[in-house]
């Protein structure tokens, strides 16, 4: 009968121990052969709750769930986990093992007292799901080995007052470059994203016309589980593709909806906002103009 279990890592060394290998050489940071690690038994499960930085290259057998999808690793693609998060991975029995790649583990102390250990959060992709995962070109690809073997040998090598130094560099280097790699994603994948694009416009106009918006307006967190992405990808395919963030994409919408009813029914602008989910009439006022340089009655008149 397959199982399935959670388990809480809470440092690099147990991390190790879990997954059956030789204890790290460094206890704050870890670069691993994906081959050498042990998956689960064929048929079951497991969800890791860690507590430290992942960045991974993986190929070969299992299943990831993360968030509300599941990826398969076949092909090769690279992701990013920040603690707290959970990952599920489950061992194919059909698939024959081939797995390679690797794994970087850096716990939140060894990024201590650096600009960095408040920096990684600007980088959005570390909230995204592992079907938000960032596909490399092959030359992609060898930039991002080559940091990793940089800091591999760095940290291989006789640790001194440098070597931290060093290794953040290596690591600010591979996260604007993984940054990079995404801004080019979301323009080359045009199918992909334009598909999650004409999602949205669906999932918002279906909710407008319905009687979910007398509840009020929809959150981008509603939104994004209505599309099966994270909030942070959706926020991120939007700036890149219309220049607009999430939540004013949803302002957009909004506004878009109360022209309709401005111009084409008699109903008062106190029974529109209450239609488009506004307990009260002046905030409606006031994002209809901070919008459109108008008042909903300003606009309205426009049409007589």
């Amino acid at each position: 009968m397959a199982k399935h279990k959670q388990i809480r890592v809470k440092s690099i060394s147990e991390y190790h121990r879990f997954r059956e290998l030789p204890p790290p050489e460094h206890p704050l940071i870890s670069v691993i052969d994906y081959a050498k690690t042990k998956m689960p038994e064929p048929g079951n499960s497991i969800s890791v709750i860690s507590e430290y930085y992942s960045i991974s290259i993986k190929r070969g057998v299992g299943k990831m769930f993360y968030g509300q999808q599941q990826y398969d690793f076949d092909e090769g693609v690279m992701y990013f986990m920040a603690p707290g998060q959970v990952l599920r991975v489950e061992h194919n029995p059909d698939t024959k093992e081939d797995r390679s790649g690797w794994i970087l583990l850096i716990h939140p102390d060894f990024l201590w007292n650096t600009a960095l250990a408040q920096n990684i959060k600007k980088y959005e992709y570390f909230n995204y799901s592992v079907n938000e995962a960032l596909f490399l070109s092959e030359k992609e690809e060898v930039i991002i080995n080559n940091i990793i073997n940089n800091i591999r040998q760095e940290y291989h090598t006789n640790i001194d007052k440098f070597s931290q130094s060093i290794i953040i560099a290596q690591l600010e280097t591979l996260l604007n470059y993984a940054d990079r790699f995404y801004q080019r994603q979301f323009i080359t994948r045009k199918i992909t994203s334009h598909q999650v694009l004409d999602r949205l416009e669906k999932v918002l106009s279906d909710y407008f016309n319905s009687d979910k918006i007398l509840k009020g307006l929809p959150t981008v967190q509603w939104l994004a589980d209505s599309l099966h992405v994270s909030t942070g990808y959706l926020s991120s395919l939007l700036k890149i593709l219309t220049g607009q963030t999430a939540q004013q994409h949803i302002h957009s919408k909004l506004i878009e909806k109360a022209k309709e009813k401005l111009s084409t029914t008699a109903l008062t602008v106190s029974e529109i906002a209450y239609e488009l989910g506004f307990e009260h009439p002046q905030s409606f006022n006031k994002l209809f103009k901070s919008k459109t340089n108008l008042t909903p009655l300003e606009f309205r008149a426009s049409f007589n």
